[in-house]
């Protein structure tokens, strides 16, 4: 898959250009089938990390030639991407802050403003010597073990808190909160809005809010010292958009969920949408079956 996922890369590049490969690892059904056609058959499971991983160990080798470097990958090596981007920045010259950054906000989108049931475990990010970039990864739901692609392309991505996935590849789940539709500016406001209050004032409401299953309100079912530590830093550093609060450490998806209630209570700011997933694929499954 290495070889054969190398050559055919190249002679993308080759032909078409560089932006021009990264267009097509941004298009779901072309990345579908470059797995296919790296030999992955028609059996889907794995792809995403089979694909990666190949092109990672290919491309990177010939990176000064190619002018594109392969990030991250699944697990702990998607932890490594920050440090793996910053090495490629001093190389080249690239803005490495603004990488990372770029890094770190398709994941927080992709776990945390969109809650479609997928926790993310694989993130790749490839990116040219012009700065260009594409960010593939995936989620996985614990429930079902079904898992869900994430599609970027920096050339398309206008605002990264407003629809900016090439594609989202998944079974639709329905109406889900969705922080980051195009209709959800009013509630990216009130969640700024609520950030800049009183800490003790959000938590206190946010304790009447967020509820367990049971009638009783039990101690472990509210970290109280967690979430106000993690507003009082939101209120000190008095963010000015919704792309920088979603960055915010140790804000995860029950913190941002909260927020979104209390959004929705206090201002009336829907965040809740259809799920932004558009297809699937026919085939595929560890079950064997179409």
């Amino acid at each position: 898959m290495t070889r054969l996922g190398t050559a055919i890369a190249e002679n993308v590049i080759h032909h078409y250009g560089r932006s021009a490969f990264l267009s097509k690892l941004s298009d779901p059904f072309w990345f579908q089938a470059f797995g296919t056609v790296m030999g992955m058959d028609w059996h889907s499971s794995g792809i995403t990390t089979s694909v990666l991983g190949a092109l990672k160990r290919g491309l990177n080798s010939r990176s000064d030639e190619l002018g594109l470097f392969v990030c991250g990958g699944r697990g702990r090596h998607s932890r490594k991407t920050p440090q793996e981007l910053w090495q490629y920045a001093e190389k080249t010259g690239l803005q490495g802050d603004s990488l990372v950054r770029s890094s770190r906000l398709t994941a927080r989108v992709d776990n945390n403003a969109i809650q479609d049931g997928f926790q993310l475990y694989l993130h790749g990010f490839v990116v040219t010597t012009d700065g260009e970039w594409s960010v593939v990864q995936q989620g996985m739901n614990a429930d079902n073990a079904m898992a869900r692609r994430y599609h970027w392309h920096s050339a398309t991505v206008r605002d990264f808190t407003s629809e900016p996935h090439s594609a989202i590849v998944g079974e639709h789940q329905g109406t889900i909160l969705n922080l980051v539709d195009a209709r959800s500016e009013a509630a990216q406001n009130a969640i700024l809005a609520t950030a800049q209050e009183s800490p003790e004032k959000n938590v206190d409401t946010i304790r009447r809010l967020v509820l367990p299953a049971h009638h009783e309100v039990r101690s472990r079912n509210v970290d109280l010292k967690r979430l106000g530590a993690v507003l009082a830093v939101a209120h000190e550093r008095e963010f000015s958009d919704f792309a920088s609060l979603l960055l915010l450490e140790k804000l995860g998806p029950r913190t941002l969920q909260s927020l979104a209630l209390v959004a929705e209570i206090v201002h009336g700011a829907p965040a809740r949408f259809s799920d932004p997933a558009r297809f699937s694929f026919a085939h595929g499954g560890k079950d064997r079956e179409p």
